[in-house]
């Protein structure tokens, strides 16, 4: 068996396949083009136990892409792999070839991969999080401004109704 990882960048992959003994079968960085990336995978089609993944933030296309081809894909949890300290070197090979290890090891922490259909609404559930938490940020600081400069406390939904001529009611120490 071998086994396939893929250090997943903006506009480039490096995709290795080691085989049990974690030796290096194939190693390539490839521009991120799924037909380059299926063309270099094909020679090891048969024997690919599984190809990993990385988990970052463009991940769609390859992940669907290589499923579609039927390839056993894995999308690595970057954030729950820990380095071991024997490391010497480091790059986007040694990544790779270490995802590939990983799953060779059976111990790759795995993300979920949904369903292409409900990413669209995780991925706006999380844009909506992410724009409540801001907005939040500047409620905030809308209220500790006032209290510092008015030493007055003045609500959430106060601000939330601010205009020009409220604001001006605010009594803000004048320069």
């Amino acid at each position: 068996m071998n086994y396939s990882g893929i250090d997943l960048h903006s506009n480039n992959s490096v995709v290795s396949v080691i085989d049990e003994m974690d030796r290096v079968v194939a190693e390539k960085r490839l521009p991120n083009d799924l037909v380059r990336v299926l063309a270099f995978l094909a020679p090891w089609r048969a024997e690919l136990a599984g190809i990993v993944v990385e988990s970052t933030y463009n991940w769609y296309w390859l992940v669907d892409g290589l499923q579609a081809a039927g390839f056993v894909v894995h999308l690595a949890n970057t954030t729950a792999i820990k380095k071991y300290d024997g490391l010497k070197h480091s790059g986007d090979e040694t990544d790779a070839r270490y995802l590939a290890h990983l799953l060779r090891l059976g111990i790759l922490p795995t993300g979920t991969i949904l369903p292409a259909k409900h990413r669209e609404v995780r991925d706006l559930a999380r844009k909506r999080m992410q724009l409540v938490r801001s907005r939040t940020t500047h409620i905030l600081a809308v209220e500790n401004i006032t209290a510092r400069q008015c030493g007055t406390r003045i609500t959430s939904n106060r601000v939330k109704q601010l205009d020009e001529a409220a604001v001006d009611q605010l009594h803000l120490p004048e320069d």
